[in-house]
């Protein structure tokens, strides 16, 4: 059972983290470069991917944290390693609930306002709001990120009880 609990607790990390990486290192540069945007007659379809992409990451995100907590709970919570492991994953479900549910409806909203956000004024009110949001959006997944980084530290750090019995 243990075993289980721990492998469930590993792969929930696992998938969030890998997902937040291909997100910022793989799918927002790739859909955001040159070549992309040309092709895709602007960065409005460029924009649309990301953004849907970014809240089926964040609910893959809850998800899994949520799996992860119930592992680290499962466990039990003795000894302070478990406790910075609840502490991190509980960080990191709070500040991707913050984007999803604060951040991101508010970007969309101002980019249904305006139309195609790139379209309008740098020092248009909407779009000074959009470019703030969107500031802050990266700041947040940086910090989720960051936060999940710390947690595979932690978690490689476990201690495990002993499986093999000396001879």
């Amino acid at each position: 059972m243990r075993t289980t609990v721990r492998t469930v607790k590993l792969l929930a990390l696992v998938v969030w983290l890998g997902g937040l990486v291909f997100f910022a290192f793989v799918l927002a540069p790739t859909v955001f470069s040159p070549a992309v945007v040309e092709r895709a007659h602007g960065l409005a379809l460029s924009g649309a991917i990301v953004g849907s992409a970014l809240g089926q990451m964040h609910w893959i995100g809850l998800v899994c944290g949520v799996l992860f907590s119930v592992c680290v709970l499962a466990h039990g919570l003795r000894g302070r390693m478990a406790k910075a492991e609840l502490l991190a994953i509980v960080l990191m479900l709070l500040l991707t609930a913050f984007s999803q549910f604060s951040i991101l409806p508010r970007m969309e909203a101002d980019r249904r306002q305006v139309g195609e956000i790139d379209s309008v004024p740098a020092d248009n009110p909407v779009r000074m709001r959009f470019d703030a949001l969107h500031q802050l959006s990266e700041r947040v997944e940086g910090w989720v990120m960051f936060c999940g980084i710390g947690l595979v530290v932690l978690v490689a750090r476990e201690r495990q009880p002993d499986t093999i019995e000396r001879a």
